[in-house]
């Protein structure tokens, strides 16, 4: 008998099937940024999901099987949540479509090893059982450890191998109940309330008789009365405004990925972007005070430009009276020899008129992208390929000193780093100056994507890095989302994707610092391995055998 029809009366078995497993992944994936779904879903969509998954493992007959459910949803999961990959691979990078299919396909399934291991870990700990018949205080704890194996794993994920992030359960949350938790605890701690959530439900679902219907419904009493706290952390300020509001203009360029390393074409998109940064502005008050352009607006090292085209750019600068803040690739020497990095440098309106911009104030990215801007080892023929222009930087240093315009000081990122909070909230701590940054910029090209979820998936993951910092984030695209995002994480402006366009934004920096700032990952971490350490302190426990335990709780 298949082990899906051995399930005791009472049971939907629906929910537990290979198929369940990737239809909860699936949908899932639809949690992290807006279309289809309405934005008000999300964050319900991803306990519900996450819920039938938890069901499925705690209902597994070992831990291999459970790690397979858990691998079949993971699978789906990054299968359908990151599809956007392929385009880079095939239409802009030049693979052969089969082959961008298999690689996203292999990608996924790697990616769907720590959804595998979170469930064959929470198995483990739990028993086969799966925390029916138990009191309320192990089936919190069962509830927990779920959470706990889910999260440790969501950080390993976003660690290992230089991390990827993208699709951390906790962006899905970027408002709704549990938004509140993230100037406290982060996305990784947002990840925990939402995993334990969908674990109560699983367990609820699992309940058959009165007494324990009331163990699984303090569970689900606990998750939500974490929700309700939730929305009254939303009233704390942790953070205070700092100087005067100043406006800053953000220009999406809106060059298309075919045509943006075309030589023949720079001088028109050149032409373009000075248009577009040199608009004057509709009155004097609402000069701006900066003027940001996006990840390798200008598509060649800053050497290789002729003096006549910073010259060009001397001139908005001028006009302006701001200082013009770009992303491009930037060489230069040093002792240790030649070093190229994908950066940010600024063009004062005071420089020398038709000199090389100094790089007096620069930023080089730290948190480079495998494949696209550093080549993995063993992976060169990979990378061969593909046609992808500038890869292989070396990374910048971790500690880089803020921009300095008008009345903020601007902690800048470019593109993939914002997604690791731990990483922008070390950027936010006072340097060695005592000096914190009161505004986060961040510069991006997200055209080698089209126009996907992935441009806003991007844009709900900057906003927790608004919300876990406090700060202010502006963000500057070529295709989009260019956006200005308050300090609660509250998209205020933006603008359509795939065109050119301008933003003059109004910006109120913030100094202070949020909990999360002062303590990154460490709180979630601890009490993770707190809760598993309690598992695994119960598992080897001796345990009495209780009248109502039922030897068929478990599928064969």
């Amino acid at each position: 008998m298949p082990p899906e029809a051995a399930a005791t009366p009472g049971r939907k078995p629906l929910l537990h099937g290979p198929l369940a497993a990737l239809g909860a992944g699936g949908l899932q994936a639809l949690s992290f940024a807006p279309g289809p779904l309405p934005a008000w879903s999300l964050p319900f969509v991803q306990v519900v999901a996450l819920a039938v998954l938890a069901h499925q493992v705690f209902c597994a007959a070992s831990p291999l099987r459970a790690a397979w459910r858990g691998w079949l949803f993971g699978f789906a999961l990054f299968l359908v949540g990151v599809y956007w990959l392929t385009i880079s691979m095939h239409t802009f990078g030049g693979m052969p479509l089969a082959l961008a299919i298999a690689a996203l396909a292999l990608f996924a399934g790697a990616m769907a090893l720590y959804a595998a291991l979170a469930a064959a870990l929470t198995r483990l700990l739990c028993g086969p059982r799966g925390g029916v018949a138990e009191r309320a205080p192990r089936q919190i704890l069962n509830a927990a450890l779920w959470a706990s194996a889910w999260t440790l794993c969501e950080w390993l994920r976003s660690t290992l191998f230089t991390g990827f992030p993208w699709l951390n359960i906790g962006y899905a949350h970027a408002e709704g109940m549990f938004t509140g938790w993230a100037p406290i605890i982060g996305v990784h701690g947002l990840a925990w309330l939402a995993a334990f959530a969908a674990g109560a439900i699983a367990l609820m679902a699992r309940a058959k008789d009165t007494v324990y219907d009331r163990s699984a419904a303090a569970t689900i009493g606990l998750a939500v009365a974490t929700g309700l706290l939730g929305i009254a952390w939303t009233h704390i300020a942790w953070v205070r405004s700092d100087g005067a509001p100043m406006v800053v203009r953000l220009v999406q360029t809106g060059t298309p990925q075919s045509q943006k390393f075309d030589a023949a074409r720079f001088q028109d998109a050149l032409a373009k972007d000075l248009r577009l940064a040199g608009l004057p502005p509709k009155s004097p008050d609402d000069a701006p005070g900066l003027v940001v352009l996006p990840e390798t607006v200008m598509p060649a090292f800053q050497d290789a430009i002729h003096e006549d085209i910073w010259a060009r750019w001397r001139a908005v600068a001028q006009a302006l009276g701001a200082p013009v803040l770009m992303g491009m690739p930037l060489r230069r020497t040093t002792p240790e020899g030649v070093r190229v990095t994908n950066g940010a440098l600024v063009i004062e309106p005071d420089g020398a008129a038709g000199a090389t911009p100094g790089l007096a104030w620069h930023y080089d990215k730290r948190h480079l992208v495998p494949f696209g801007e550093f080549v993995p080892p063993g992976f060169r023929w990979f990378v061969d390929a593909m046609d992808i222009p500038l890869g292989d930087f070396d990374r910048g240093p971790a500690h880089q000193p803020p921009l300095r315009a008008g009345s903020q000081t601007f902690a800048v990122d470019i593109c993939y780093e914002d997604t690791f909070g731990a990483e922008i909230a070390a950027t936010v701590r006072p340097g060695p100056q005592g000096d914190s940054p009161s505004v986060l910029v961040n510069l991006s090209n997200l055209a080698w994507f089209g126009d996907t979820w992935a441009l806003r998936q991007h844009l709900r993951i900057a906003r927790l890095r608004a919300l876990e910092t406090g700060r202010p984030m502006i963000r500057a695209t070529n295709t989009g989302m260019t956006a200005a995002i308050d300090p609660l994480g509250r998209v205020r402006a933006t603008l359509d994707t795939q065109g050119p366009g301008v933003l003059d934004v109004e910006i109120q920096g913030t100094q202070g610092l949020t909990p999360y700032v002062r303590w990154g990952d460490l709180p979630t971490l601890a009490w993770t391995l707190a809760c598993l350490l309690l598992g695994l302190a119960r598992r080897n426990a001796p345990r009495r055998h209780e009248a109502t335990a039922d030897a068929g709780q478990s599928d064969p």
